[in-house]
């Protein structure tokens, strides 16, 4: 048991450490095969489907707008091209991670671990270190792919942060006794808009 968790935790940072790469722009330049998207034609798709995409290098960040049980979710999200061109990345971005341990618990990281098991369709948590931001993120595969079938994907994607919620949230993280205090912080405004290393600005999910 203890050598499964321990293999789990080595996965999911060597996963994080490798997206950290990918949506940083380090995505490498390739003809697209056919069917495939180009980048070009990636951040067109994105603007088909009524969005606005801001591109970093070779990222394109976006709101998104998830109805889930009669509710609107604000979304932070990205996509990128995987190096080879052969997948398509969507992430969308969730907390940041606490900076005192003691805000950290282990059972909280074993939580999103499991809860990756139960996602399925490519989806999974990660760590991105350069952002210091937690990402529920998949692949999908870059081959014939339409608006509908993009926005199909966007979708489903926000239906699982929006589920996962109680798992990712890391306000639920804090002791009961740490509440107030982490209440008075917060702007009035609602849930404060976060800065990513790469200075792209990303918010985290809003329930309207």
């Amino acid at each position: 048991m203890r050598i499964g968790v321990r293999r789990s935790i080595m996965t999911g940072v060597l996963v994080g450490l490798l997206m950290s790469g990918v949506f940083s722009g380090t995505t490498l330049a390739q003809s697209p095969a056919p069917g495939q998207l180009s980048e070009e034609q990636l951040g067109q798709l994105i603007q088909a489907i009524g969005l606005k995409p801001d591109k970093q290098e070779q990222r394109y960040d976006f709101a998104f707008r998830a109805d889930v049980a009669e509710q609107q979710w604000e979304l932070s999200m990205s996509a990128v091209l995987s190096q080879d061109g052969s997948a398509i990345w969507i992430m969308a971005w969730l907390d940041e991670l606490p900076k005192s341990a003691a805000e950290v618990p282990r059972s909280a990281l074993l939580r999103l671990l499991a809860e990756n098991d139960k996602l399925g369709s490519g989806k999974f948590f990660a760590y991105i270190p350069t952002n210091r931001r937690f990402v529920l993120q998949r692949t999908v595969p870059n081959a014939d792919m339409t608006s509908a079938k993009f926005r199909e994907h966007l979708q489903d994607l926000g239906s699982s942060v929006v589920e996962t919620y109680p798992t990712w949230s890391t306000a639920s993280w804090v002791p009961k006794s740490s509440e107030p205090a982490a209440a008075a912080a917060a702007p009035a405004g609602g849930a404060p808009t976060r800065s990513a290393a790469n200075e792209s600005k990303f918010e985290v999910p809003v329930r309207r």
